[in-house]
């Protein structure tokens, strides 16, 4: 199995990478078709983060490699800004560094 990585995409309806008037039941049924995506690239989705108003989201996955990322947005037509691999630091980590 490969080493899996921390990657965050980003989206943003100014740039036309979020869907100006989605609601979150249409959010819900695209999440289904993702998720199958994910399983067959080894891609794990962990949140998304979404400000409907604004027209933005913040996706967490773990997965292989920012290529399997891009991979699973490819599959189900969802262009994005970035793709960033990240490390997940929590307030109390940052107080032991």
């Amino acid at each position: 199995m490969s080493h899996m990585r921390f990657y965050m995409d980003t989206h943003n309806k100014d740039n036309s990478t979020f869907p100006d008037s989605i609601s979150p039941q249409d959010l819900a049924g695209f999440y289904t078709q993702y998720e199958q995506a994910c399983q067959e690239e080894g891609v794990v989705s962990l949140k998304i983060h979404v400000g409907f108003n604004e027209g933005r989201a913040f996706c967490l996955n773990m997965a292989p490699s920012v290529e399997a990322v891009r991979r699973v947005h490819e599959k189900v037509g969802l262009p994005y800004d970035s793709i960033t691999e990240i490390t997940t630091i929590s307030p109390s980590d940052l107080l032991r560094l």
